[in-house]
């Protein structure tokens, strides 16, 4: 059963340590709230995920909000930093951000650029009659409910939570098995008033005037309700129900971004909730939810494991056996429904550094958008797991990038196109702050427009491809056609800085393998569109070097130069990226023994995030075993009570990467092929999946014993030739169609090529 569950509340010496250790997270794509599941002072801590400070008319800018741009124009800083890259040979971070960086900052902070903000608190004082006993919270994952249940007096209390993406409401019902038994006080932890059982507050941020409003409809089965200053009181009565909903006027349009009002569409999603009753509002939440989380399922074998607290099974794992299948199916499961609570169709924003999770008006890194690949892990699971819905919000994140980008482009490099660097912001931040290591980044462009690639070759939506994602590449690539420098007859990216790593030099693997990534995508996209790329476009790629140099000791080396150390443990793999995201490097190849060496240098240890990275990278080296001992490393040291991935502190990216590095190590299609168990580590001998997806338009099953595939299952969308690999069918095999005439089929050595009908679906045995 995909449950976290507990025996007790959540509770910690201080209160940011219970938030982020152990309360739960509920989420409807823009609301959040954090479940603490206390007996008699409840707490649920509150997020909007548009209310942030910064941006247009932010106190900080005296109302010249510049989006990280240079406050009066450079001529020369740029050509200057690339000069002494090519006499130097290097550049040292500190004077690259005194070159290139934004001056108005000097500690990494521009004014202006903001930070995520919380809601506040809806707070609960409950009536208990007497001493708890059974207590017990939960948080369902297949329906997306979190439970709180304890018995006192001889009664029964039961609360359900959930956050309604279709009602747009967090829902909060408190019930007994006894009538009569239910009283509790409601309260904001920001001033607000009560009339008609309904809570309000409003107001706007001091930085920027930003609007915020929240609303919170007490409803009572019988009893008596009383509105107080700033409360609402609720005594006697069988049930209650709260029906919780905010906004903020953020608009995500350039370069004002503002919109309306919040007030009334707060009015109307809370009366329109109320109005609907408890049990409709819970059967079409559930509904909701499982058309997306049940389209996977896994089977590792952790059915016969003891059921344990989750704090207790995560101090517990490593012991081997059902219990620690039991906990890496739950991680995976809980990546996918951590991403469903924080992105889906209609949210304004995208899952940022915690998701929209955040209790702190200070949080770590502003809780924004870093894109040099954490933004990006974010969304690595959404396409490979079923979720391409919830990577709308990434998608219209990044186009709306463009006409800020484009700004920044010619003011800071007089080039066409569009650019963004380092961090992001929801008001068009595509400038440079100034923290030496960590500044300078124009390759994000490139590596966003990557899932909006990647989104194409999933679902293979011609019209998406022809009027989002191809337009998008278009116009990404002609900044990289404006700004490439030559040496030895090559294009190379200049000034380059591997992310938060080592010198800014000429070249460095990651610029070249992020830029040609983007510029083979361009013209493969426009070969499928059957456009023609443009003559300039494929003459840069065939002269862009690629990043692919192996050094003196055997590694794919960092640099142009081979500056590489072998005790270097840094928790970046940003020149792997063409092995992973990235899809240039083979396994079995030079390039990929040279990967490997690599691998092995930065070892095994680091932040959630990384170790979740390289366990990814080891997939598709085909080393599953590698891959698992990064994913169980993961679980043991970066993983907190409440499965929340660690830096630390709290960094939501660790648990969608450990969820995409899982789908890895099952299923693989970047190469043209479907790989089905390309990378099964032997602590999963038995076990079956259905329902991730591969490129192409397929979604994917397997069953497996003993570590081999007894069965792969293929339900092909769009039809056409399907080709499937696994080592098992190299001594033949039978394809047989469901519900139709079973195709011809072939074996090529361990992969089997048959013709697909549109929507067939087919199972394909050894023999």
């Amino acid at each position: 059963m995909l449950t976290l569950w507990y025996d007790r509340p959540a509770d910690g010496p201080e209160e940011h340590e219970a938030w982020e250790r152990l309360a739960l997270p509920i989420g409807n794509g823009r609301l959040g709230a954090m479940v603490f599941g206390r007996v008699g002072h409840e707490r649920l801590a509150l997020n909007e995920s548009t209310l942030w400070t910064g941006g247009p008319g932010s106190a900080e800018t005296g109302g010249e909000y510049r989006g990280g741009d240079w406050p009066v124009p450079r001529p020369g800083a740029l050509a200057e930093a690339r000069r002494r890259v090519a006499a130097d040979g290097r550049l040292e971070p500190r004077d690259a951000a005194g070159l290139l960086g934004n001056p108005a900052a000097g500690d990494g902070h521009v004014p202006g650029f903001g930070a995520y903000q919380p809601l506040g608190d809806l707070l609960l004082t409950v009536d208990v009659p007497g001493e708890v006993t059974g207590y017990r919270r939960a948080l369902d994952l297949a329906t997306a409910i979190a439970t709180v249940e304890y018995t006192a007096d001889g009664v029964r209390f039961t609360r359900e939570h959930f956050a309604s993406n279709p009602a747009g409401v967090v829902v909060v019902r408190l019930a007994a098995d006894r009538p009569g038994r239910i009283g509790l006080t409601v309260r904001t932890s920001r001033p607000a008033t009560a009339r008609g059982g309904r809570l309000t507050f409003s107001g706007s941020l001091d930085d920027n005037g930003l609007v915020y409003e929240c609303q919170v409809q007490v409803l009572a089965v019988r009893g008596r309700r009383s509105d107080l200053d700033d409360a609402v009181e609720v005594r006697g009565a069988d049930a209650v129900t709260l029906v919780l909903s905010a906004g903020t006027d953020y608009g995500p349009v350039h370069p004002g971004y503002r919109g309306s009002d919040p007030h009334d569409e707060v009015t109307e999603r809370v009366g329109r909730a109320s109005a609907s009753g408890y049990e409709d509002l819970r059967v079409e939440h559930v509904a909701d939810h499982r058309r997306l989380f049940g389209r996977v399922r896994l089977d590792l074998g952790g059915a016969g494991a003891a059921s344990l607290p989750a704090d207790r099974a995560v101090a517990a794992y490593g012991a081997g056996g059902p219990g620690d299948r039991a906990l890496e199916e739950l991680l995976f499961a809980y990546g996918r429904y951590l991403l469903i609570a924080s992105s889906r169709e209609d949210s304004p924003l995208p899952a940022n550094l915690q998701g929209i999770w955040n209790d702190s008006t200070t949080p770590p890194w502003n809780c924004d958008w870093h894109t040099n690949v954490n933004v990006q892990m974010n969304y690595w699971p959404a396409e490979v797991t079923a979720l391409p819905e919830c990577a709308e919000p990434l998608v219209r994140f990044v186009e709306a990038l463009r006409a800020p980008g484009r700004r920044t482009a010619r003011a800071m490099f007089g080039a066409s196109g569009w650019v963004v660097h380092q961090n992001t912001n929801p008001f068009g931040f595509t400038g440079v702050h100034d923290w030496p290591t960590s500044f300078w980044f124009p390759e994000a462009a490139a590596w966003l427009t990557q899932h909006v690639y990647e989104h194409h070759l999933f679902g293979v939506d011609d019209d998406f491809l022809r009027e989002r994602a191809y337009p998008l590449l278009r116009e990404t690539a002609d900044f990289w056609l404006d700004t490439l420098t030559e040496r030895d007859g090559r294009l190379l990216v200049s000034p380059s800085h591997s992310p938060e790593h080592g010198p800014f030099t000429a070249g460095a693997a990651a610029s070249q393998q992020i830029v040609w990534d983007l510029l083979a995508n361009t013209v493969e996209a426009a070969d499928l569109l059957g456009l023609d790329p443009g003559y300039r476009t494929l003459r840069t790629l065939g002269g862009l070097d690629e990043g692919l140099r192996v050094g003196a000791h055997g590694q794919l080396q960092e640099w142009y130069d081979d500056l590489d150390d072998p005790r270097d443990t840094h928790r970046h793999v940003s020149h792997l990226f063409a092995l992973y995201p990235g899809r240039r490097i083979r396994p079995c190849t030079p390039l990929g023994e040279a990967a490997r060496v690599a691998l092995e240098w930065r070892g095994d240890d680091g932040p959630g995030w990384s170790r979740a990275w390289k366990a990814c990278l080891w997939a598709r080296l085909l080393d599953g075993d590698r891959a698992h001992r990064l994913l169980a490393g993961h679980l043991r040291e970066a993983t907190l009570p409440n499965l929340l991935s660690t830096h630390p502190p709290f960094q939501i990216d660790g648990n969608f990467g450990a969820t995409a590095g899982v789908a890895e190590m099952l299923l693989q299609s970047h190469c043209g092929v479907i790989d089905v168990l390309p990378a099964l580590p032997s602590a999963w001998p038995h076990g079956s999946f259905d329902g991730l997806r591969a490129r192409g338009g397929h979604t994917v099953g397997a069953t497996w014993r003993d570590g081999t595939l007894t069965e792969a299952r293929v339900d092909s969308g769009r039809g056409g030739e399907v080709r499937v690999r696994n080592v098992a069918f190299l001594g033949g095999c039978r394809v047989e169609a469901r519900g139709g005439p079973s195709p011809s089929a072939r074996c090529d050595d361990d992969t089997v090529v048959f013709e697909a009908s549109a929507g067939g679906a087919y199972a394909i045995v050894p023999v």
